[in-house]
């Protein structure tokens, strides 16, 4: 289908990439120039005090595992804007194991694990597999996933250790909206802004400061598209199996490279048959 194809380009070239980092359009971390910041008024010291107290509650957790329910806009080339949606499990061992489990709106379903020495990404759809090396912790291999191999990781930053520091260094003003439910759970809604990104975040009231929706809009990508992600289950004390991070390969699977491991030839290499040979 020709729409959905030109909205898995756009969508992945502009916004999945940047959604590695939260607060972020950039697919690494690099240190940004300080802007003059205006005083804050009692409201927003408040809204900043929620906001980094979350990112430490998050940073300083062991383990965990959530449930993440999403939708993004695709925005088309006449300016219509089509939702597409995935579901996500999500479990975390600091410092270096790592589990997610998604399946996307059309049933396609895949697995990704890191298990302290490779990642191994399964999708079941196609019945193919692929494995890398990887050495590092969570962090490091959450920004492998996204900056070396291209692959999908919304809010990626909310799983690791330097949420704080981004926070501090990226966010340029956030608000206090309002104090409200979200499905029964008493929430801080915020509304904070980057560069990049406007961003809202609904953070749950009490000793586990933990995020329950997050609407992201990229207001400097044509259309000014969203991200949309309600995090429930929640779960800081998970009890994890022997296998919680090995993944069983299918029967029958076939293995593959990351698309990003793929050689590409020089554009002098890939001229047609019909070309070889030249003017004599």
């Amino acid at each position: 289908m020709s729409t959905k194809l030109h909205m898995l380009r756009r969508f992945k070239s502009a916004l999945l990439v940047s959604a590695l980092l939260l607060v972020s359009g950039q697919p690494a971390y690099p240190q940004q120039a300080s802007t003059p910041q205006q005083k804050q008024t009692a409201s927003q010291e408040q809204a900043h005090a929620i906001l980094m107290r979350m990112a430490v509650f998050l940073a300083n957790a062991n383990a965990f595992g959530v449930d993440v329910r999403s939708g993004y806009d695709a925005v088309q080339l006449s300016g219509q804007k089509i939702e597409f949606g995935e579901l996500r499990n999500i479990t975390v061992k600091r410092p270096d194991q790592l589990r997610v489990e998604s399946e996307r709106s059309d049933g396609t379903k895949t697995v990704a694990v890191f298990d302290g020495k490779d990642i191994i990404v399964v999708d079941s759809a196609n019945n193919v597999y692929a494995t890398k090396q990887q050495p590092g912790n969570v962090d490091v291999t959450l920004i492998h996933f996204v900056r070396d191999l291209h692959l999908r990781f919304p809010l990626a930053m909310l799983l690791t250790s330097r949420l704080p520091t981004e926070f501090e260094e990226r966010v340029r003003q956030v608000d206090y909206v309002e104090k409200t439910n979200i499905e029964g759970i008493p929430t801080h809604h915020l509304a904070a802004r980057t560069d990049t990104v406007d961003f809202q975040v609904w953070i749950a009231d009490g000793n586990e400061p933990y995020p329950v929706r997050v609407v992201l809009t990229y207001k400097n990508a044509p259309g000014q598209p969203q991200y949309w992600a309600q995090l429930s289950n929640w779960n800081f004390a998970p009890r994890l199996a022997d296998d919680t991070f090995v993944v069983k390969i299918p029967d029958g699977a076939q293995k593959i490279a990351f698309a990003a491991d793929i050689p590409t030839l020089p554009s002098h290499a890939r001229k047609p048959s019909s070309a070889k040979g030249g003017t004599k």
